[in-house]
C-alpha cells in the first residue's frame, strides 16, 4: 500500500533505521524543531517518508557539508519559506491570468457597446490598450 509522502507511518526505531540516526538523535532533533513528526494516540511519534528525507538532508548537511545544528535550522527554515514563497507565487501567477482574462472580456463587451452606441450618435467613448493600460477617450 502507498501512502503520500507525508503520511506519519514510521515509528522512531523505523525512522532511525532508515535515516541512519540514532533514536536518541530523532528524539533531539524533535526537541530542536528541526523535524516534526506526527503523534500516535498514545503520543509516540510517527515518522512520515518526508520526515526521513529530512533526517537524511539534515545528516548530510551535518557530515558532509560540516554545518552546525544552528546553521541546519536556519536552512531548513529557508528552505521552508522558499516552498511558501513559490507556492505564493504559483498562486499569484493564476490570479494574474485569470484577471487578465476577465479583462479582455470586460474590453471586449465595452467594445460592443462603444460600437452599439457609436451606430446612432458619432464620438461615445470607446476603450483603447496602451502600454498594457486601458485608457479612455473620445472616438473622433
Amino acid at each position: 500500500m502507498d501512502f503520500p509522502d507525508d503520511t506519519p507511518v514510521y515509528v522512531i526505531s523505523i525512522a532511525a533505521q532508515l535515516s541512519g540516526l540514532h533514536p536518541q538523535t530523532l528524539r533531539t532533533y524533535d526537541r530542536m524543531g528541526l523535524v516534526s513528526p506526527g503523534r500516535a494516540s498514545g503520543r509516540g511519534r510517527r515518522y512520515s517518508a518526508r520526515d526521513i528525507a529530512a533526517l537524511r538532508e539534515i545528516q548530510r548537511l551535518s557530515q558532509e557539508e560540516g554545518v552546525n545544528l544552528a546553521g541546519i535550522q536556519k536552512v531548513l527554515d529557508l528552505q521552508r519559506a522558499n516552498a511558501e514563497l513559490l507556492e505564493e507565487l504559483a498562486r499569484l501567477r493564476r490570479l494574474v491570468e485569470e484577471l487578465g482574462n476577465e479583462l479582455e472580456s470586460t474590453r471586449a463587451v465595452a467594445a460592443r457597446l462603444a460600437q452599439r452606441r457609436g451606430e446612432g450618435r458619432g464620438g461615445d467613448l470607446v476603450p483603447i490598450r496602451q502600454t498594457g493600460v486601458v485608457l479612455w477617450r473620445k472616438q473622433d
